[in-house]
């Protein structure tokens, strides 16, 4: 028998069949939806990764789904404050996964706020699978505890506001690789500070002055029995670097340059007002610092964080609080500054007026 014929084959298919082919979408009709689906798929994996920056920050090896997630558990911690904090909580995590031999992922906050300066090397946890993981809360102090070589459970979220040294130091240089700052955030700095000069002549040793301000001007008496930097300290300190290095230029930053102006003697043509104080947007400020040779810093996590990255001599404002402050309970000095630096005491004497 010869092949049926197209005509014949149709007459024997069943009436629903022939119904399903009279309504079956045309090809063009398959490709728009595809193109549809397309589109829209790239959208929304775009919307879900908005909080992961590129185009020249470290793009971050994000974790999306749960099923991603390490078997036996993990550590993250929480993105609290502006980049001082965020820097100091990135370390901790970063010295505590390793210590408790659990690896280490990141807020998508904190990739945001550190991954536009910083060459982190962290993956990032997707906020979206952070909230379906079962954390564990685990609070730290602002130093080192020994119960923090053994910390229990499997899938743990750090706490609280770390900041300290003695977290992180016998790392020393994995946390300065970590926060190597990207080339064209240090270019900047390097260039400004190339084209400075003090009476004609170009700097051979540069002092980074950060001078905290803002909030801390009412924090700090009223919350915490405390004090900020006064013009007298500032005078002190430079003066510290003034006898021991031949012809120094001081880079002031702060967010509180109009205050800086008015209480920084500048007329020995030696001091550079270089911050634009801007909170929001800190690398620059925070570049300049960690660029000179050596620091002056008052109160703050921002100020801590650009000693320890620049390295040399460093200037702090030491016992800045009253002996029962309850900022005492939180901070441990000998915990937030290193050894080697050099505390020159603050003025209490405004908080013993009240």
């Amino acid at each position: 028998m010869g092949r049926l014929s197209l005509l014949t084959v149709s007459s024997l298919l069943p009436p629903a069949i022939m119904g399903f082919r009279a309504t079956c979408p045309s090809f063009s009709t398959i490709y728009f939806l595809f193109i549809l689906l397309v589109v829209s798929t790239v959208f929304h994996s775009h919307h879900r990764l908005a909080l992961v920056p590129t185009p020249w920050a470290y793009p971050g090896r994000v974790v999306l789904l749960p099923r991603h997630l390490p078997p036996g558990g993990m550590f993250t911690i929480n993105a609290k404050g502006r980049l001082g904090n965020q820097m100091g909580e990135y370390a901790t995590l970063y010295a505590l996964a390793k210590m408790n031999g659990r690896p280490a992922f990141i807020p998508a906050e904190m990739h945001s706020t550190l991954a536009p300066i910083f060459r982190i090397s962290l993956p990032v946890l997707h906020g979206a699978t952070a909230s379906r993981v079962p954390w564990r809360n685990y609070h730290l102090n602002d130093w080192m505890e020994e119960r923090y070589r053994h910390i229990p459970g499997e899938y743990v979220r750090l706490t609280g506001y770390p900041c300290s040294w003695t977290f992180y130091h016998h790392l020393r240089d994995e946390i300065l690789r970590e926060f190597t700052l990207h080339d064209h955030v240090r270019e900047d700095a390097q260039k400004f500070l190339r084209g400075l000069q003090v009476n004609g002549r170009q700097p051979s040793t540069f002092v980074g002055v950060h001078v905290r301000r803002g909030d801390y001007v009412r924090v700090m008496p009223q919350v915490w029995k405390g004090v900020v930097a006064d013009r007298g300290y500032l005078e002190q300190a430079l003066d510290w670097f003034r006898a021991r290095y031949r012809s120094p230029v001081f880079v002031i930053s702060s967010n509180g340059m109009a205050w800086c102006r008015q209480n920084i003697n500048a007329s020995r043509g030696d001091v550079v007002f270089a911050g634009n104080g801007i909170e929001n947007s800190p690398s620059k400020d925070f570049a300049l610092l960690t660029q000179c040779n050596h620091t002056v810093i008052t109160v703050g996590t921002f100020g801590i964080w650009a000693a320890y990255l620049a390295g040399g001599d460093t200037v702090y404002l030491a016992n800045f609080t009253l002996p029962g402050s309850p900022f005492l309970k939180v901070f441990k000095p000998e915990a937030a500054f290193l050894p080697e630096w050099i505390g020159i005491n603050a003025d209490l004497s405004p908080l013993l007026k009240h």
